[in-house]
């Protein structure tokens, strides 16, 4: 941060500026593991591995929601937060982005049971994703949304990926209606709840509190593929109970 953003009240738009600087920054499309995604040079299992563990993730989203919600005090903030919670939960008539991810699993292979028993989930992943209810539970309420706000920086990096995916790896053509949903969502709830963060981190206090729980959600998802990356890459070291390709000798 820079000395005028450590002493001065930034204005709505500044805040902004400095909010999106942290996604340039840190936000999860730099981890090499998306960059050897997007280059096609994964291979299946680790493409099994990450949507595997990214489930555990989408799992807790609807939860996280929930958590937000409970904790709100406005209605019209309410009526706008609930949204999300349906996109990924679905409506009972149609499925949200929990079942969608789970057609992206079976589309690299994966057995439905295998993926929501949560079986295999690598202890990095869940500790991270557990930090995140953490946050969202346990910080102050202008945290818990502002955590939300990597969701600014989603849409280029989904668009990006739905390419690199149907180039790279054909036979995930058929599973991506998640992605494919949450080009519009995303920035949906993006505007939301930017306009409600800039809003409401009216102190240069806040102002850091808001920008500090960006920065932790940015190490959450990058803690995810670090996990990922030092099991299924380099060096390559899954821990006992973690997801193996079928057949794979455990480690000794």
């Amino acid at each position: 941060m820079t000395a005028l953003y450590d002493q001065e009240l930034m204005t709505p738009a500044k805040l902004e500026s400095a909010l999106r600087a942290i996604g340039a920054e840190r936000y999860h499309h730099r981890h090499p593991f998306h960059q050897l995604m997007h280059e096609g040079k994964l291979t299946h299992p680790q493409l099994q591995a990450w949507a595997l563990n990214r489930y555990y993730y989408q799992s807790i989203i609807p939860i996280k929601d929930a958590i937000i919600l409970s904790r709100a005090e406005d209605p019209a903030f309410r009526r706008a937060w609930r949204k999300r919670i349906i996109d990924h939960d679905g409506d009972g008539t149609r499925p949200g982005g929990i079942e969608k991810w789970i057609q992206l699993a079976l589309a690299t292979g994966l057995d439905r049971e295998e993926v929501v028993s949560e079986k295999g989930i690598l202890p990095g992943t869940r500790y991270a994703v557990n930090a995140y209810l953490d946050l969202v539970s346990k910080r102050t309420f202008l945290e818990a949304v502002a955590s939300s706000l990597t969701e600014i920086f989603s849409r280029d990096l989904i668009a990006l990926r739905i390419d690199r995916l149907r180039q790279h790896y054909p036979w995930l053509s058929g599973g991506l209606a998640y992605f494919e949903a949450r080009l519009t969502q995303a920035p949906e709830d993006a505007r939301f709840a930017l306009a409600w963060v800039t809003e409401h981190a009216r102190t240069r206090a806040e102002q850091g509190l808001a920008l500090g729980a960006l920065r932790a959600k940015c190490d959450i998802l990058w803690a995810q593929l670090d996990a990922l990356h030092f099991a299924y890459v380099e060096p390559g070291w899954p821990p006992p109970g973690a997801f193996r390709q079928p057949g794979e000798n455990p480690v000794a």
